[in-house]
């Protein structure tokens, strides 16, 4: 599991509330159920009616684990298996993998692996592998874009929440001792809107569009793989290609082009 986006809603979290308290408040001055309720359940709302109810169900229960528990690609580890495998076809043949794709954890390697052993064109089969990646692609797409409307909505819902809270105020001019408790609560739907959608909803979306990318990339590698395998590469240069396809691998190279 991927850290990073945990640790960044926490630590911001953080720095707001350690603000509050060496500016002499209280933490618990910004916690208001309402302006909350208002601005969370007002930017789902919102989000929700920008797409179907099945891209919102998808958004909440898939793609909120992909942006907090996201887990990086095993480049090195799928390499490792093509490789083995690229080593018993040149010595079995192709026919020789069928035994050993069903032990393949990747269900992406091991259907292109499949397709590879019955025979499919490389044309086709390529064809096929690569539409897969597109609409993996395309899914991913939306379920960023819900976070992303969530994080353009939420400060609206704030400002409405904020706009709301000064209707009471004007409501209690008569009772100057109360007005200072209702100006603040009607600010703090704002800060809450301006919040969560800094630090949740489009950190969540952009997370996803990140992984997506790096799934889809790596993706691309086993495509490339499967392909050479089916081609009978030597098993040394497939490994050596893959390789070079990897992000990091493809940053040394050009940094050690530089130094020399």
């Amino acid at each position: 599991m991927d850290p990073g986006t945990l640790a960044g809603v926490v630590l911001a979290l953080v720095a707001i509330m350690v603000s509050t308290i060496l500016e002499g408040g209280s933490p618990m001055s910004l916690v208001l159920i309402p302006p909350i309720i208002l601005v969370l359940f007002g930017t789902l709302g919102a989000a929700m009616a920008a797409g179907t109810m099945q891209d919102t169900i998808t958004a909440l229960t898939k793609y909120s684990k992909v942006g907090l528990l996201a887990k990086k690609a095993n480049d090195d580890g799928s390499i490792d298996v093509l490789v083995k495998l690229a080593e018993r076809a040149r010595k079995e043949g192709l026919l020789a993998l069928e035994d050993a794709i069903k032990t393949v954890e990747d269900p992406f390697l091991r259907k292109g692996l499949e397709m590879a052993v019955d025979g499919t064109d490389p044309e086709e089969l390529r064809e096929i592998l690569e539409a897969q990646i597109d609409a993996k692609r395309k899914a991913d797409s939306q379920g960023a874009k819900f976070y992303m409307d969530a994080g353009g909505y939420s400060p609206t819902l704030g400002i409405i929440g904020t706009v709301m809270g000064l209707v009471h105020v004007l409501e209690n001019l008569s009772t100057p001792a109360e007005l200072g408790h209702l100006i603040a609560g009607a600010f703090v739907a704002t800060l809450w809107g301006v919040m969560l959608a800094n630090i949740v909803w489009l950190p969540l979306g952009n997370k996803i569009k990140r992984v997506s990318g790096m799934e889809c990339h790596h993706m691309e590698v086993l495509v490339e793989g499967v392909l050479a395998i089916q081609a009978g590469a030597n098993p040394r240069m497939i490994a050596q290609k893959l390789r070079s396809l990897l992000p990091d691998v493809a940053e040394k190279n050009a940094d050690k082009k530089k130094a020399a």
